[in-house]
């Protein structure tokens, strides 16, 4: 890796070289630590076209492009330092804009920005772009051959920005096609650690931490220091994936005057989030006397995390289970209906 920027942590994410489909389903995908595949893509076209430069890899990306839905793209000024954010001390906009446009338009500003010198740069920032929608000739020239349970690959494509620490709700498959990424992870139990901003109100899906890994204050953010004694850090490069274990934290960089990365989620409900689990059970429970709140950490644990809660409802006949049966489509039709019900009541 060529990336000079000083990293948080000198602890890195373990590495190993290119794997075939049965070691990643047998080794890789059901780990619970993140790990770096080096070379994984290495022989995907577009890795090889990149390699040619920034002009080789916007001609190689227009070519996959053409006919595509414009993307969105996320745009900030030279002043916010590549740094996507919220805006001003209460938070109350973001320190960027986003238009729709054409991945031909995006390509070839990037492009005239290379010119242009860091400190006077607009950063551009198309992320999560579908390749089906927005490349339409990507997968089938950058097959993935590991499995990953039919996901969608997503473009990201840019220059030189940084995506706040965040989480993602599945496990995930990031691939890097040109420049330079570093990924800075954090496990989920840090979470109390790295003081998430609003909830309901974020970035771009998940909620992100306020803390710049970057530049931390820990005046500020003390306890932030604790989640410095967990993190990991990755330097990826052409070529080289990384695979994340769902709820994993991670602060992205990207180097460069055109950088790609593509990724694979696995496939999920996000209509069952148990993010969305926690925010109402902020509304139902936490503001409870401590002796209630005591009440429900036992139905919490019952139902929810001990070891045998699946086994919860089995001293009940089958059909009268409803909402305590096994996974399955009809089961969470039923519970989606029974708190669509609830939540409506006045």
């Amino acid at each position: 890796m060529t990336i000079s920027h000083p990293a948080p942590t000198d602890a890195r994410v373990e590495e190993r070289a290119a794997v075939d489909a049965a070691t990643f389903a047998a080794e890789i995908a059901v780990r619970d630590v993140p790990i770096v595949l080096r070379g994984q893509v290495a022989h995907w076209a577009s890795v090889r076209a990149a390699a040619g430069g920034d002009r080789a890899t916007a001609a190689y990306l227009t070519g996959l492009g053409d006919g595509g839905k414009p993307m969105e793209v996320l745009i900030g000024g030279p002043a916010f330092g590549g740094k996507f954010f919220y805006r001003g001390d209460n938070l109350e906009g973001f320190n960027f804009h986003r238009e729709k446009a054409p991945l031909g338009v995006l390509l070839s500003e990037l492009l005239r920005l290379s010119d242009v010198p860091e400190a006077e740069r607009h950063i551009l920032y198309a992320n999560a772009a579908t390749a089906p929608e927005h490349l339409p000739g990507w997968a089938a020239a950058n097959p993935l051959d590991l499995p990953m349970g039919g996901a969608t690959p997503r473009l990201w494509i840019g220059n030189g920005s940084q995506t706040a620490t965040h989480y993602d709700g599945s496990t995930n498959l990031a691939c890097v096609v040109a420049g330079e990424r570093r990924f800075t992870l954090f496990p989920p139990d840090q979470v109390g650690n790295l003081y998430l901003g609003p909830l309901d109100r974020t970035l771009a899906g998940p909620p992100s931490s306020m803390v710049d890994p970057l530049a931390p204050d820990l005046e500020q953010y003390p306890r932030y220091a604790e989640a410095l004694g967990h993190a990991v850090v990755a330097d990826l490069g052409p070529g080289d994936a990384i695979f994340i274990p769902a709820i994993w934290w991670h602060h992205v960089q990207a180097f460069g005057t055109l950088n790609v990365l593509c990724n694979y989620w696995r496939a999920y409900d996000s209509s069952v989030s148990a993010f969305h689990a926690v925010v109402h059970a902020m509304m139902a429970v936490r503001d409870l006397p401590a002796a209630e709140k005591a009440g429900w950490r036992a139905w919490f644990e019952h139902y929810v995390f001990a070891d045998e809660a699946a086994a919860a409802g089995d001293h009940l006949p089958a059909p009268a289970r409803g909402v305590l049966g096994p996974a399955s489509q009809d089961r969470t039709e039923r519970i989606r209906g029974y708190l669509l019900k609830s939540l409506q009541r006045r």
